[in-house]
């Protein structure tokens, strides 16, 4: 198992000169895993991140940002036009960071929530998942694995508990397209984050470990105890990665709505976070 941490803890967008500062500290703070934000696909250079990453022994995975114009299943044509040409181009630079997991609300625009029929949800799906199929099959070739994650329903109104990943993942029905979990999200909408772990099971490429408030995981009431008896039941081994984000970063804070600090700074979140996650996962 591997540990890790989103460069949102600190920054957005991320940039070379930010990674080249980052990754020696994450890598200080017992991290050996980091996670980089693709909000655009040209905020870094990618094959000078591949050799700062490598440079400090870290594994490294991407997150999409799914913006207002990058939709899968949008009703205008041209934005999901959109959202697959960036999620081609994710998964491009993706490859060329050196990373394999390629993770996110890889289906609709975070914060577009909308009521839907049961035949509308039934045809929003049959459009997803026509597209994940597409895309899966470019992923594959590049050697990259899409995690697609749900989301708590203030994000999104489609995808929002294990279950609906599940369907729309073994409708896909290809290797290189799984699911990512993520506690926070999970707290909110999941009966049991342990059971919901284990419905996914072999599913489960990449997890999130977030406190019920984004901040450390372990300084709240998110069942820890639960994931990791779950994530053990299941013999899960891939990354284990801390998501937060700065409020002193508004584009980010008002899309995540990051309106105070959750630790005394961004650097203890992410120490007592590892430290906790250590602690439960390795003991």
């Amino acid at each position: 198992m591997r540990f890790g941490v989103n460069t949102w803890v600190w920054a957005s967008p991320l940039t070379t000169d930010e990674l080249r500062t980052l990754a020696p500290k994450v890598q200080s703070m017992g991290f050996d895993w980091i996670e980089l934000p693709l909000e655009s696909l040209d905020d870094f250079d990618h094959a000078e991140a591949r050799r700062i990453v490598a440079d400090h022994g870290l594994g490294v995975s991407t997150c999409a940002a799914m913006g207002p114009d990058r939709d899968l299943i949008h009703a205008d044509a041209a934005i999901r036009a959109n959202g697959h040409a960036y999620i081609r181009g994710c998964i491009d630079a993706t490859a060329a960071i050196g990373a394999t997991n390629l993770v996110g609300p890889i289906y609709s625009a975070v914060g577009r929530t909308w009521q839907q029929s049961a035949d509308e949800r039934a045809y929003d799906l049959d459009v997803l998942v026509r597209g994940l199929q597409e895309l899966s099959v470019y992923a594959h070739d590049k050697g990259v694995i899409l995690g697609i994650e749900p989301l708590n329903r203030f994000e999104t109104s489609f995808i929002n508990t294990a279950d609906q990943a599940i369907e729309v993942i073994d409708r896909v029905a290809h290797p290189a397209c799984k699911i990512m979990l993520d506690t926070f999200h999970m707290n909110i909408e999941e009966k049991s984050l342990g059971d919901a772990i284990i419905a996914v099971g072999a599913r489960l490429v990449h997890l999130h470990a977030c406190e019920n408030d984004r901040g450390a995981p372990g300084s709240g009431h998110v069942s820890w105890l639960d994931v990791a008896d779950a994530i053990g039941d299941i013999e899960y081994d891939g990354p284990v990665v801390i998501e937060s984000f700065t409020s002193k970063v508004k584009s980010i804070a008002r899309a995540a709505a990051i309106w105070r600090s959750f630790e005394e700074s961004q650097d203890a979140l992410a120490q007592n976070g590892v430290t906790f996650l250590k602690q439960l996962f390795e003991s």
